[in-house]
């Protein structure tokens, strides 16, 4: 299966498609219906859907052809219809004067005052007329439909990219984690011997006071003490395993994205603890480096759905 990111943008529109032909005046203006989908991340699906008023019998469709295909994210659908300016002067039909005529008289009955219909009135209500019989359910589904396969194909292509960039996060991490785990003994070998350097000077100090094996004893039992406070093979014996795990769940694909971003927190984790339990310089340099390395994890993982 394929990653993919919760980001995308999509764009489509219909071809022209006129009106309902009236008795008397002819084709109505064409019309272009345009669907626009922006998707941004979300920790749910959050669906917004803005439509014109010809459309809004056709919402609970788009809802449900949305909710089918997309799982996570912040998703925005627009919708228009743009009319094509008609070349003439689109004629009134015969039931449209009728009707205009039957409701201005019952008007000028109850308000004698009111002004009579104008012939610019009547071929204004008449191009709202012919938009008005325009049927859009069945080209608006079809058509989010297509891009809806758009926004698929942009949130995959990114998803892709994500992948890659999370697949090298992965390996430069399994590089660091190969650089600290010599250090350890290192900085135990070396603290042994201050330790023991230490000890001699106090035994000195205490004019024979002290054996030479017993201040080699406690020496000994200080620096053991030392390695297992700086020891940090646990962490990074995790830290390989929640590696592992990232790279399996990315390689198989899916709704990975809440997995994923759950291992990075675990990374963090392991990461600031290594931090906490340097005492070389060398090994603070490494952990400041994988926490840089996973902050830029994270950052990623936030946008795969």
């Amino acid at each position: 299966m394929r990653v993919y990111s919760m980001t995308g943008y999509a764009s489509v529109q219909s071809q022209s498609v006129a009106g309902a032909p009236s008795a008397q005046a002819g084709a109505a203006p064409a019309g272009r219906l345009g669907i626009e989908i922006r998707s941004v991340n979300s920790r749910f699906l959050d669906l917004s859907l803005r439509l014109p008023d010809e459309l809004r019998a056709s919402e609970p469709a788009l809802r449900e052809l949305l909710t089918a295909r997309l799982k996570r994210g912040k998703v925005e659908v627009r919708a228009a219809i743009e009319m094509e300016k008609s070349a003439g002067v689109a004629a009134p039909s015969f039931a449209l004067l009728q009707k205009l005529q039957h409701t201005q008289t019952l008007v000028l009955e109850t308000l004698p005052q009111a002004a009579q219909l104008t012939v610019a009135d009547v071929l204004r209500l008449a191009g709202t007329e012919s938009q008005g019989t325009q049927d859009w359910s069945g080209e608006v589904i079809s058509l989010a439909r297509l891009a809806l396969e758009s926004l698929t194909g942009a949130r995959a292509r990114e998803g892709e990219r994500l992948a890659h960039m999370l697949l090298e996060h992965i390996g430069h991490l399994r590089g660091l984690a190969v650089q600290a785990e010599p250090l350890v003994p290192q900085v135990v070998e070396q603290q042994r011997l201050r330790f023991v350097e230490k000890w001699r000077e106090a035994m000195t100090l205490s004019a024979g006071g002290v054996t030479p094996e017993a201040a080699q004893d406690r020496a000994l039992t200080e620096a053991t003490a030392f390695a297992i406070r700086i020891d940090v093979a646990e962490e990074l014996t995790r830290l390989k395993a929640h590696l592992d795990e990232l790279e399996s769940l990315i390689r198989k694909g899916g709704e990975i994205g809440k997995r994923l971003d759950f291992l990075i927190q675990e990374l963090h984790r392991e990461a600031n603890t290594m931090g906490s339990k340097s005492a070389a310089l060398p090994l603070t340099r490494i952990s400041v480096d994988m926490k840089v390395l996973i902050e830029q994890m994270r950052e990623q993982v936030q946008n795969i759905e």
